[in-house]
């Protein structure tokens, strides 16, 4: 909503304000308002539209989600490098049940810009690997399956790893 350096000035105005009120013996208020820029300090590393569009995903709502990310004018100047990574990454979940050739270029853009958590890394290599299967690439699938199960710590994702590698068996 907010560009990002401009929620760095809010926060850094709330924090000032806050300080004014501690030195005016108003602790409460101080406190109050060094909470308060908490959050315009979170939303800068976290944007509020990747979030809500996340929120989508997990109820399946694919349409709202894509509205989200349409809030979001221009990706290069708004975002940081990991919330344009982001932002690639549910733009090609979103493409990967209709445009695999789309969904591919965003995948890969989301990997390179880098994601913050190595499930969500795991994930995006798991869908690569799938749709150069669908492209009879299976060199490239199996290093990448290779590359998502290394990176799956949990084994979140054994179970689609393990149905990938019997597909591609038949192959």
């Amino acid at each position: 909503m907010f560009n990002k350096n401009f929620k760095l000035i809010i926060a850094g105005l709330i924090i000032a304000l806050g300080i004014y009120q501690f030195v005016e013996s108003n602790i409460g208020n101080g406190i109050a308002l060094i909470l308060l820029s908490g959050i315009f300090i979170f939303l800068y590393f976290k944007n509020e539209m990747i979030l809500l569009a996340f929120l989508r995903l997990r109820k399946q709502d694919f349409e709202g989600a894509k509205k989200w990310l349409d809030k979001i004018k221009d990706p290069e100047t708004a975002l940081t490098q990991k919330q344009q990574g982001y932002f690639n990454y549910i733009h090609g979940l979103l493409l990967s049940q209709t445009n695999m050739t789309k969904a591919e270029k965003y995948f890969k853009r989301a990997i390179k810009l880098g994601l913050s958590m190595k499930q969500d890394l795991a994930m995006a290599k798991l869908n690569l690997a799938g749709i150069a299967m669908t492209k009879r690439r299976k060199r490239e699938a199996q290093l990448l399956l290779k590359e998502a199960k290394a990176l799956d710590k949990h084994g979140m994702l054994n179970e689609q790893i393990q149905m990938m590698k019997q597909q591609m068996k038949r192959f």
